[in-house]
């Protein structure tokens, strides 16, 4: 989509887009009366169906019980306070509105909103068929939903068949891949230290403990044949043994100090990584000190500096637990070179040091639609591109292309699947690890050996971290890739619409820039690898970085929400982030304060405001930020907005 030559609107779109209008529930609430007719339908059929279970059972509720005094006071006080959250609500931020251009919200989806509305009243726990025999195979399904999106196996009749589960977030989906990881690492010790024979285990702890995920799977198997062909006594016996040499026995302390020859192992991320993965380290115990931050170039994970970091850990016999690329950054939407970190294992596996890759995509692990062909298909970048001015580069097109070859990835849809919160996703490439995940309860699940995949995870909640967990969000994540099916032509359209529209800003801003020359210096920091743009502002004339950030500062105050003002106040909602030297390095920190005219000396590492720079940050997912039915961008308006009231603050 070109833009026109005004800079308006883009050109050639409008009869693209009418299948959006049955979507959303709009900006306007113009779908109000098709979601009122799905809620009060299906509420309806509940209400039926509740009178079915046991029509001979006469109703609890006597029907004189309204006109009770109490049923009537308790009924108005229930109104008042339902009423009160109403009011206090409407303080809310709109994100449903192309005017919220700030944080990763926007509009919801109706097929999911509807589902998740139409699912609550039976209240479904998804951890066992037990207390979810509905939505619980929904969760496996809309698992490998996921799963054939990002390139993994997702045929349950294959043995490697990949394996996904929802969490309430990404934060969670990531605390998974560190247990994972760590499962699969640890296990060939345990095996080792029990003496089990005949499998090929590695003859040292050095070796097991690096075999790398492929390798560790593989073994996984072998001892279960094994395992099978023993007698049941001898079985028992055997799994006790290697139960009680496995590190989520023993825990760190014992399983490392019956292995004196192996370190705890480090987790690899880049600087801009989400905050999550020191959260997790320290919650599964290993310590903050074990993740070890790359350097980014271009705001992408430094690929050299990945190799330099295992060859030191090689030199220095340091196990590596997890390398992490991020499929776009929270921040700025950027794309880590994930072939090269799959590449890195590879060669690194080969010479003994093995490790799992991750990939965090709670961000942008929906744009994978935009390079899915329907049948499940890689698409070529000349396909992608198509109709787009830049997108993909190609570093991004082999990023997304190198995702099947990854060990597992956590994917929001509560963020670009535009799904009620909370609903994130952990996918991981081979099901057969997640059995190293297992915690039986006799309570809630039943013995059983049946290997068939869909009986095995309706015991869920053995593998998964939570002990309760919504089964709403399931049907309402399934129904929506069933609605919109996880490829270009269907999902993919949505995501599509994002990134034209970071284009559309990323040009609307070099006019800005040029609108504001002698005012103020307006520079894209990085260009979009995805639908995020972020603005480095600073006053003409000025080369201090403090009185830059102090300026921006001020711009950001009238961007963001302030629940003490009425919403309509605000012309925009737009957010704000930080570039800092460590994660961007010293030649970009330089190369980005030259472009708005600030003299790198003013930044100083002991500052309170000058040991960064503050920027804009713009998150462009609302599907009508270009508006065709009445001829109106907002993208326009929100940089015409943003050049006015930089005038208004500079003369003030």
């Amino acid at each position: 989509m070109a833009s026109s030559p005004d800079g308006t609107l883009p050109s050639g779109t409008a009869d693209d887009r009418p299948w959006l209008d049955a979507l959303f529930l709009g900006p306007y609430g113009e779908n109000d009366a098709l979601l009122e007719k799905l809620v009060v339908e299906f509420l309806r059929d509940h209400v039926y169906w509740r009178r079915n279970f046991h029509p001979e059972d006469p109703p609890a509720i006597s029907t004189h019980a309204a006109l009770h005094p109490e049923y009537q006071a308790l009924e108005a006080r229930l109104r008042g306070e339902l009423h009160q959250l109403s009011a206090a609500l409407k303080r809310s931020v709109p994100f449903h509105s192309p005017r919220y251009i700030g944080h990763m919200a926007s509009d919801l989806l109706l097929p999911g909103l509807a589902a998740q509305i139409l699912t609550l009243p039976y209240n479904p726990n998804n951890v066992s068929e037990d207390a979810a025999p509905v939505t619980i195979d929904l969760e496996v399904k809309a698992g490998l939903q996921l799963a054939r999106m990002l390139g993994y196996p997702d045929d349950p009749a294959r043995p490697d068949c990949a394996f996904g589960h929802l969490t309430s977030g990404g934060t969670v989906a990531n605390y998974q891949a560190l247990r994972l990881a760590l499962a699969l690492k640890a296990f060939p010790v345990a095996l080792r230290a029990a003496g089990v024979p005949d499998i090929g285990v590695p003859d040292d702890d050095w070796s097991a403990f690096n075999l790398g995920p492929d390798a560790g799977i593989a073994l996984l198997e072998r001892a279960n044949a094994w395992l099978a062909a023993q007698p049941p006594r001898e079985q028992r016996r055997w799994v006790r043994a290697v139960q009680k040499e496995r590190l989520e026995f023993l825990g760190m302390i014992d399983f490392f100090a019956r292995h004196p020859e192996l370190k705890v192992p480090k987790v690899l991320a880049p600087i801009t990584a989400h905050y999550s993965w020191s959260k997790g380290l320290k919650l599964l115990g290993l310590g903050r000190n074990q993740l070890e931050l790359l350097p980014e170039r271009g705001m992408r994970l430094d690929a050299g500096a990945l190799e330099d970091v295992l060859a030191r850990f090689e030199r220095e016999r340091q196990p590596v637990l997890l390398a992490v690329a991020v499929l776009g950054t929270t921040e700025y939407g950027t794309v880590d070179p994930v072939d090269a970190v799959v590449d890195a294992r590879e060669r690194w596996t080969a010479k003994g040091l093995g490790f799992s890759v991750h990939v965090d995509g709670a961000w942008g692990g929906y744009l994978a639609t935009l390079f899915r062909n329907e049948d499940g298909s890689l698409r070529t970048i000349e396909e992608v591109g198509e109709g787009f001015a830049r997108f993909p580069l190609p570093e991004v097109h082999a990023a997304f292309a190198a995702l099947g070859r990854t060990d597992s990835v956590t994917v929001d849809p509560h963020k670009l699947g535009y799904l009620p919160y909370g609903a994130g996703a952990f996918i991981c490439r081979d099901h057969r690890a997640v059995a190293l995940l297992a915690e039986a309860a006799d309570y809630v699940f039943h013995d059983t050996r049946d290997d068939d995949y869909h009986a095995r995870y309706r015991r869920l909640g053995q593998f998964v971290p939570e002990g309760s967990k919504s089964g709403a969000a399931a049907a309402a994540v399934y129904v929506t890739h069933k609605v919109l099916p996880l490829d270009h032509a269907h999902f993919g359209r949505l995501p599509r619409q994002t990134v034209l529209a970071a284009e559309a800003f990323h040009a609307g801003s070099e006019r800005l820039a040029a609108g504001l020359e002698g005012v103020a210096r307006v520079s894209v920091p990085f260009a979009p690898d995805s639908n995020l743009v972020c603005l480095a502002i600073n006053p003409a004339g000025n080369t201090d970085l403090g009185t830059a950030n102090a300026f921006v500062r001020r711009l950001h105050d009238e961007l963001r929400a302030d629940p003490r003002q009425p919403l309509q106040l605000k012309q925009f909602f737009g957010s704000m982030t930080t570039l800092r030297p460590e994660a961007v390095g010293e030649v970009e920190m330089a190369r980005i304060l030259a472009s708005i005219g600030i003299d790198p000396a003013t930044l100083d590492a002991d500052g309170d405001d000058n040991d960064k720079l503050v920027i804009l940050r713009h998150t462009l997912m609302n599907p009508y930020l270009i508006d065709h039915t009445n001829g109106i961008s907002y993208i326009e308006r929100y940089l015409d907005h943003l050049g006015r009231r930089i005038d208004a603050l500079l003369a003030s």
